[in-house]
């Protein structure tokens, strides 16, 4: 059983709420993910700032402030945390413009479809955790190399 601490968190932003409630009922009876969800683009972002998180599906059109400039936003305070952007506007124009500008990992069109929907957020979990597993990995040689370093100048002065 996966532990509350290990269990992946994805923020869904949109102002329907039936879509916000659409994608929350079957994340939360189709996955083991934790799923917190908006319909305030600015209560979404003090969520994010507040909380660890590991995957962003936002709405493209919203009247408080578009998808672009949300996740633009959670580009700036998580940059690792993959970001997913869900429109009613098939647009390949404004989908280059959220990939280029967001650094996007996926957009999907509404009506989406659920199993490409799920297959879509657990890959994004997966690079997250993949992401998370590098930076533990990269600590670790940090810190061995600093031992390393601290060891070799304690041998130079030994033989000095």
């Amino acid at each position: 059983m996966t532990d509350a601490v290990d269990t992946p968190t994805v923020v869904i932003l949109d102002d329907e709420e039936l879509v916000v409630t659409s994608l929350q009922t079957f994340l939360d009876l189709e996955t083991p993910y934790h799923t917190v969800t908006f319909t305030s683009a600015k209560l979404a972002l003090q969520h994010i700032r507040d909380h660890d998180i590991d995957l962003v599906i936002s709405d493209y059109l919203m009247p408080e402030m578009d998808g672009i400039t949300f996740l633009s936003q959670v580009r700036e305070l998580k940059p690792d945390v993959p970001r997913i952007i869900l429109t009613g506007y098939a647009d390949k124009e404004n989908a280059i413009k959220a990939i280029n500008q967001v650094g996007l990992f996926q957009y999907i069109e509404k009506p989406w479809e659920n199993e490409d929907l799920r297959v879509i957020v657990r890959n994004g979990l997966e690079k997250m955790q993949l992401l998370k597993k590098l930076q533990v990995k990269i600590n670790e040689i940090t810190l061995a190399h600093a031992e390393l370093q601290t060891l070799n100048q304690e041998i130079v002065r030994a033989f000095a």
